[in-house]
């Protein structure tokens, strides 16, 4: 059911709802996985939503993770030139008029340094892969961001590209908008709505932008 009460903030994922980044990560990934053997496959779909530093944890429990995250980190490096920002993601942002931020799984130096250089506004309020124990699907990031909000979690409305996110935000008692820029709609059927653009899917949350 799409929220028709105007919420109180939003709360928005980055990578694959801000930043088109998804083949980007994908390639880190596959690049990676096949380095140290892995089915790039399996990795892809661990991936999806999470932290680097869970993902790491369920994939290659074996491996050393500060050096793969210097292998993780050189490979993205050679990506960086390939992101863009979703085509509406700087005038949506710009035209809200309730509070928002960003609950990303991405590290947090990596999001504030590239939502700048894209020329998309950087939040007060945002909350990284480092800033909490759990990362999504659990609900700790919404609830954060909620929490430095000085708003309920019941009164914000997520948006998410991915079913983790999705899962998460619920679990904070958040309402979820879904697009689908990285995943079919049949795959985010627990959002409360599904649309194929960003400002397709915070118009309809309500009376939230100019």
């Amino acid at each position: 059911m799409t929220t028709t009460l105007r919420p109180a903030a939003v709360l928005f994922d980055v990578d694959g709802v801000l930043i088109d980044s998804g083949a980007c990560h994908a390639r880190v990934w596959e690049a990676w996985a096949r380095l140290r053997g892995l089915d790039p496959e399996y990795v892809g779909r661990v991936t999806q939503g999470r932290r680097r530093s869970d993902t790491l944890r369920i994939v290659a429990p074996g491996l050393d993770s500060v050096r793969e995250n210097r292998v993780l980190d050189r490979l993205m490096a050679a990506e960086e030139a390939a992101m863009r920002p979703y085509p509406d993601a700087a005038g949506v942002l710009g035209g809200l008029t309730v509070p928002w931020a960003v609950v990303t799984s991405s590290r947090r130096e990596a999001t504030v340094t590239r939502m700048g250089r894209l020329g998309l506004p950087v939040p007060q309020v945002r909350v990284c892969a480092e800033d909490v124990r759990h990362g999504k699907p659990a609900p700790d990031g919404s609830l954060a961001a909620a929490r430095r909000l000085s708003v309920d979690p019941r009164r914000c409305t997520v948006v998410e590209d991915s079913p983790a996110g999705i899962r998460a935000a619920h679990t904070a008692g958040c309402a979820v908008h879904a697009v689908t820029t990285t995943h079919p709609a049949h795959a985010l059927t627990e959002a409360d709505a599904c649309f194929p653009t960003l400002r397709q899917a915070v118009r309809a949350i309500g009376d939230t932008s100019r």
